[in-house]
């Protein structure tokens, strides 16, 4: 570790879906000094949540206990010496995971009468009780008579966003609904909270609200009173709580109070940057630059790119206003400064990646977990022992063998839709299809073929990018998915035909934060300063296999046939 003076100390703060991380960097060279990670203790135990009816909600304590973990962690292994030193914080959170919230910027779910009331919470991205009332917002923004609100956000609204998660909520008109002042993103919250400011000076993240929320600059903020009105009065009421503006995020939000000062060990009034989502704040953490996207590969995955400001529908650069920007169909949003400030941002992904795997190993262990411990014959501490041993070992078994599977033999072929699609055309009602079963079907080629159809996943999204005139000259990977799976991504080499860079880095995400914290502590000018001082290396780079690149070209028709022949269907 190279040796950081403490006057250069930055806090990156990443919260995923299932954990806080906390890292401190040195932002002179973008070094770690140390990081700790505390898990969501109700998420953790499943509470609120129900996989049957898509309901993925977290309570905000969660995040408060979790970030308290954190830095408690971080304390023991710096000491509270090197903490005092940190002069910036950044902070990225997953999204759309919205809360309502009262009339000061408080979540509804931390007063006593709403403790536990899941529509107090916050929604996790991956919720999707709302598909109904994206359904009602697609269809408004096309027959209304006005401006297609969606049209920044690719032209399909998605159950997985802002406004049809409130508009779901506020629906129900339970007690939740009747006592929401406004709704706020989880990026939005954080900062909010750690800074002391009530809802009506919250500067909202230009990355969420843009790519999550229909913010347009030529919208003039967010879409017309009357639209909301026609989907329900309770959206209306609450539309001028969120203001105008958004702001990207190398601005400072505010100043850390002396109250979170005290409870994280950090300096009373350093500055705290506008929150961001995760995946955008992973782009700019890898050394984001035009042309190159990059794949966040996680449970999910979001697709980033980057590109100059304004792109004349000719393709051409130009000083025109921002309505000249060529429209991308189908992607989660471009949106101004969402990822660099300064830049144009375009997000895409699928909802699932390394859930897949996670639930095909859920079903192979079924029987371990289920029935083993249930066995009259067997005693608990046996079958706890062998439960857990299978769980260590099992996915590397299985990609193991699966590597071994050829693809040009098999015939079996899966949909990637198991949570429904993102992009390319979000619909959250779709669900994922496996063909080819035989009673001769071992675990490791099914395995190999949900990897496979993940790839094809991730090849529609660049063929999408491609269709539409927007750049992908590089591709380049982060996140666990692209550092502890060598299958995987020679599989994903070999389905795009292109070669895949791996980023040197397992913090990517956190490190973006802690770059826009470096921005506002005033070590760097830009966040492409930042980049250029901080961004980590190329690990390792994934050549693809031109034999089976040539294979998978041929059975990524048949996966465009069957997602063609199961969107009709459903």
């Amino acid at each position: 570790m190279k040796t950081t003076g403490k006057t250069q100390l930055v806090l990156g703060i990443d919260y995923g879906t299932d954990s806080c991380r906390a890292i401190v960097i040195g932002a002179a060279d973008g070094s770690e000094l140390a990081q700790a990670v505390a898990p969501y203790p109700r998420w953790s135990k499943g509470l609120y949540c129900s996989p049957q009816e898509n309901r993925f909600r977290q309570h905000p304590r969660d995040y408060i206990e979790s970030l308290e973990a954190a830095m408690k962690s971080l304390e023991e292994k710096l000491g509270p010496t090197v903490l005092s030193g940190v002069a910036g914080i950044g902070i990225d959170t997953t999204g759309s995971t919205p809360c309502a919230v009262d009339a000061f910027g408080t979540p509804l779910s931390l007063k006593p009468e709403f403790a536990e009331d899941p529509d107090a919470m916050f929604i996790l991205w991956k919720d999707h009780t709302a598909t109904r009332e994206a359904e009602n917002i697609n269809a408004l923004a096309k027959s209304w008579g006005g401006e297609d609100f969606t049209k920044y956000e690719g032209g399909v609204y998605s159950s997985e966003w802002f406004w049809a998660k409130a508009l779901h909520v506020m629906r129900k008109d339970g007690p939740a609904a009747r006592a929401a002042a406004s709704f706020l993103e989880h990026c939005d919250w954080m900062p909010a909270l750690l800074s002391g400011t009530p809802l009506s000076g919250i500067k909202r993240s230009r990355c969420a609200a843009g790519h999550k929320a229909m913010w347009h600059a030529d919208f003039g903020g967010y879409p017309a009173f009357e639209f909301f009105n026609r989907l329900s009065p309770a959206l209306g009421r609450i539309l001028p709580s969120l203001g105008k503006d958004t702001f990207t995020s190398d601005q400072s939000f505010g100043r850390l109070t002396r109250e979170w000062a005290g409870r994280l060990g950090l300096p009373e009034g350093i500055p705290i940057a506008v929150g961001a989502l995760d995946a955008h704040m992973g782009a700019v953490g890898s050394g984001a630059r035009p042309g190159v996207l990059v794949k966040v590969m996680g449970t999910s995955t979001c697709d980033m790119l980057v590109g100059p400001r304004v792109e004349a529908r000719t393709g051409t650069p130009t000083q025109a206003p921002t309505g000249a920007d060529r429209l991308v169909a189908g992607i989660c949003g471009q949106v101004d400064g969402s990822i660099m400030p300064g830049m144009l941002g375009y997000e895409a992904g699928q909802s699932a990646f390394g859930d897949v795997y996670a639930w095909f190993k859920k079903l192979l262990m079924w029987p371990l977990e289920s029935v083993l411990p249930k066995a009259e014959d067997i005693d608990s501490r046996v079958a706890t022992a062998v439960t857990e041993a299978m769980d260590a070992a099992i996915m590397t078994v299985l990609e193991a063998e699966a590597s071994a599977v050829d693809p040009a033999s098999s015939s079996l072929l899966a949909l990637d839709w198991l949570n429904g699609r993102r992009t390319p055309d979000a619909n959250q009602l779709l669900k994922g299809a496996i063909t080819g079963l035989s009673l001769g079907t071992t675990a490791p080629a099914l395995y190999r073929a949900l990897i496979e159809a993940t790839a094809f996943g991730a090849k529609a999204i660049v063929e999408r990018f491609r269709r539409e005139g927007v750049k992908v000259e590089r591709i380049a990977a982060i996140g666990g998915v692209a550092r502890k799976s060598p299958l995987v991504m020679q599989i994903v080499a070999d389905v795009l035909d292109s070669p895949i860079d791996i980023v040197a880095s397992d913090q990517c995400v956190a490190l973006g934060a802690a770059m826009f914290a470096s921005v506002v502590a005033g070590f760097h000018a830009s966040a492409g300063e930042a980049q250029a001082a901080m961004a980590p290396r190329i690990e390792r780079t994934v050549a693809p296999d031109p034999k089976h690149a040539s294979v998978y070209k041929d059975i990524y028709t048949r996966y465009l046939a069957l997602g063609a022949f199961v969107e009709q269907a459903t």
